[in-house]
Formats: structure tokens, sequence, C-alpha cells
């Protein structure tokens, strides 16, 4: 016979607390370095996010109610997702134009708070069968408005920076 371990049911909320804890300690020791932004590439990941909620969208369709809770969802993140975005600091190499970005602290702890949420209305919702489909569709929802609008805030506030340090200092030309 082989001695079976039950786990206590406090660790279900300890173990992913300790692991998202590691996850965001890791994310914060990495801000205090700014990583090259590139505005071509800022628009991979929300495409790839948006195909593959509407490919569970169309594999699991909300009812029209449902719907309504979805469309509300994208732009409850959409907003969230644009304050996100300024809360980014952006900047801009003086010699070579390049744009450099440094995330900031409130900006984790608000995806900190986001998380939290997603899981408090997992556990409240996760034996409700479609409920849970809807709650699922609705943080699916969420994310995709949060995520658009952080790069698109981003994207719009680099290109503004560009271009005014190229008028102020254009780069030289070769040749």
């Amino acid at each position: 016979m082989h001695p079976h371990i039950i786990a206590a049911p406090w660790m279900q909320y300890v173990v992913p607390a300790v692991g998202l804890a590691l996850v965001f300690a890791i994310r914060i020791r990495r801000m205090r370095a700014a990583r090259r932004l590139r505005l071509e590439t800022l628009w991979i990941l929300p495409a790839v996010y948006v195909a593959i909620v509407a490919a569970l969208f169309y594999a699991y369709p909300p009812t029209p109610t449902g719907w309504l809770w979805c469309a509300l969802a994208v732009v409850v993140g959409a907003a969230i997702g644009w304050y996100r975005g300024t809360m980014m600091t952006i900047s801009v190499d003086p010699a070579t134009h390049q744009l450099n970005q440094r995330s900031s602290p409130a900006a984790v702890i608000l995806l900190v708070g986001l998380v939290v949420a997603r899981r408090v209305v997992g556990y409240e919702f996760s034996s409700a069968g479609r409920v849970a489909l809807l709650a699922t569709g609705i943080g699916l929802s969420l994310g995709i408005g949060l995520l658009v609008a952080t790069r698109l805030e981003m994207t719009l506030r680099g290109k503004r920076l560009l271009r005014a340090a190229r008028a102020a200092r254009p780069l030289p030309t070769l040749g």
C-alpha cells in the first residue's frame, strides 16, 4: 500500500499565490532597466490574442446577453489598458532616435489586482457550468480590451515622441 498524502484545503490558495508573487517579483525586478521599444512589433501579441479568443468564441459562443457583457468588458478593459499604457515610461535616445520603454510599478500593481479579481471570479463561478463560460468570456474580453488599448496608447505616444525628436534634431545622413 502506498501512503496517500492529503493536501490541506488552504494549499489550493497558497501555491498559486506564491507562484503569482514570484512572477510579479521577477517582473518588478526587471522593470529597473529600460528595454527597447519596437513600435512595428507591438501589434503582434494583441493580434494573436484576438485570434485565440475569436476561436474560443466561435467554439463556445455566448448568449445574446453574454455578448453584451463581453462588449462591456472590452470597453472596461480598454479604459484600464489605456490608463496602464500611460503609466509606461517611453523615452527617445537623442543620438539614435531609438525608443526605450520602462514599466511602471503602478502598472504591475494594476495587473496584480486584475489577476486577483479574475481568480476570485473564477472560484465563484467554477462550478456553475454555463455561467463559468460567461465569466471566462468576460475575462477574455476584458483582456482583449486591456492589451489592445495598452499597445495602441504606447504606439501613438511612441510615434509622437519620435516625430518630436526627429523635428528637434534629425539624424545625420550618409552619402
